[in-house]
């Protein structure tokens, strides 16, 4: 069966609504165990979005001569 397009905010609310339901602890184990696999799908579909959105990130510096020029984002190092 074809799944619609979904969007990442669609996605991830879909994620944290099966986040809220397993917290509660009180699912059968086939149903939690279809939850956790569509929970699994959708934290690859997210990352996959977060990781194009990542590479269509340019910053926008100027040259020697003052004009705008592209530049791929690079993520600041974390443990600084």
């Amino acid at each position: 069966m074809a799944r619609k397009k979904e969007s990442f905010e669609q996605a991830l609310q879909k994620l944290e609504a099966i986040v809220a339901r397993m917290e509660e602890g009180d699912l059968p184990l086939e149903e939690a165990l279809k939850l956790f696999e569509e929970g699994v799908r959708l934290v690859k579909f997210c990352n996959k979005k977060l990781d194009e959105a990542e590479r269509k990130v340019a910053l926008l510096v100027r040259d020697e001569k003052g004009g705008l020029q592209a530049t791929p984002f690079i993520e600041a190092d974390d443990e600084e």
